[in-house]
């Protein structure tokens, strides 16, 4: 899969009599370092609270991170809290898809998110899953400002096939093939 290709193919709904014949596809574990992606989609949730943070809405999104070195695509989870508490994270994630600028205000524009492209900074978490076995699952850490993020520093280079997307100037991209 080259960058991208498959993020507004939603699927379909099948029915019990048809015809299957895609294989499943092995799970692919980015190494830990800062990646190129794009936000597939977002929903509205509710978090019931916690230790750390009292019951707020929360912003669930489906994000599609890139390896520009392999073509791989692996699709993380994420979780924004609209809560005062995470307003410098809600900030970040704004910054990094380049619809906030740093010390200007901004009304959320979450008609813009789904699309949206930048560079965050993926992290490997482990975890032991209600089976009692030990997993392994791709995170993100945090969102890169388009204006300081070095994409020197990203865990893969540019990308090696000429039909993968032309990173642009805020670390998302340009074309779409």
């Amino acid at each position: 899969m080259a960058g991208f290709d498959n993020v507004n193919d939603q699927g379909h709904e099948l029915d019990w009599d048809d015809e299957i014949t895609k294989d499943s596809t092995e799970f692919s574990l980015l190494q830990p370092g800062k990646y190129p992606f794009k936000v597939k989609t977002w929903n509205r949730g509710q978090y019931n609270g916690g230790a750390k943070l009292p019951a707020c809405k929360m912003c669930e999104l489906e994000i599609i991170v890139w390896d520009p070195q392999t073509g791989d695509e692996t699709l993380i989870k994420h979780r924004l809290y609209l809560h005062s508490k995470t307003e410098g994270l809600l900030s970040q994630f704004f910054v990094s898809i380049g619809l906030k600028k740093h010390g200007e205000t901004l009304k959320m524009q979450w008609n813009k998110v789904t699309g949206a492209t930048g560079i965050c900074k993926v992290y490997i978490d482990e975890y032991t899953g209600n089976d009692g076995e030990k997993h392994k699952a791709n995170k993100i850490k945090s969102f890169c400002d388009p204006e300081k993020a070095d994409n020197t520093t990203m865990a893969s280079q540019a990308p090696t096939a000429p039909a993968q997307p032309q990173a642009n100037g805020f670390g998302g991209f340009e074309s779409w093939n």
